[in-house]
């Protein structure tokens, strides 16, 4: 019988990826922005979500948008087209985004120029999940419509996430989703993840009345999507060391 080699592999298989993600970290802080990874399955509403953030808060912050699909250049238009400076990046077949690939698409992107930079991963629940991108922080958007039992599912997306935004709540009588529950699933497996319900497609005013009429959502209060938006950005900002970077937007 032959000799069996035996390996004996002390390394983290991702240990190369995180050196270069730490490294990421260091320069985007060196220069002042402040990156944020966004992640959710197809159709959960990340694209609109950034135009819409964007537009609102693009007189206060320059904002860049980093898209990366597998293939096509089609959000990256929508973003050009609503007047958002956006890159378009081809992973090559790859499922999400790694810290190689993100390191090599900040080379292409004048980030000094920039106090956001929002990378809108590619849409899937597992494979943005397993890699660090150097992003500073992580969030993920969960819909109505893909269901309350996602955290049960994908629990490594939820785990490592700091935010989770729950859109198109506007749906809920046309779905099976138990509010409380899905609450519960995130903390169980991150409790510190901070989460917000919201809809992009609703008039916040037409909502709230038809909310006091015991239409639409029963259970829970309306917020107005820019009080989302502002309140979701700014404890990402403030809540977590980025204070200096708020002070240092006015000397760049």
């Amino acid at each position: 019988m032959g000799n069996v080699r035996v390996i004996d592999v002390h390394q983290s298989v991702y240990a190369v990826n995180d050196e270069i993600a730490a490294k990421t970290r260091a320069r985007l802080k060196e220069e002042k922005t402040f990156m944020v990874n966004l992640m959710s399955s197809p159709g959960a509403g990340k694209t609109t979500t950034l135009i819409r953030t964007a537009n609102m808060l693009g007189d206060r912050y320059r904002i860049g948008v980093m898209e990366a699909d597998i293939d096509s250049s089609v959000d990256a238009e929508k973003m050009a087209a609503a007047g958002v400076t956006s890159i378009q990046v081809h992973t090559g077949g790859e499922c999400a985004m790694d810290a190689h690939m993100t390191m090599q698409a900040l080379d292409e992107f004048d980030t000094e120029g920039l106090d956001l930079l929002v990378m809108e991963n590619v849409g899937n629940l597992v494979c943005p999940a397993e890699t660090d991108t150097g992003a500073s922080r992580n969030v993920v958007i969960l819909s109505y419509p893909e269901g309350d039992d996602k955290p049960l599912k994908y629990p490594l997306m939820f785990e490592v996430c700091h935010v989770v935004l729950i859109n198109k709540i506007d749906t809920k009588e046309y779905f099976d989703f138990d509010d409380e529950a899905v609450v519960e699933r995130i903390h169980e497996r991150n409790p510190l993840a901070k989460d917000w319900r919201y809809s992009l497609m609703v008039d916040s005013r037409n909502f709230k009345k038809q909310n006091q009429k015991g239409q639409g959502l029963k259970k829970h209060k309306w917020i107005p999507l820019v009080v989302i938006v502002v309140l979701a950005l700014v404890l990402i900002l403030i809540q977590y060391f980025m204070i200096d970077i708020l002070m240092a937007v006015n000397t760049k």
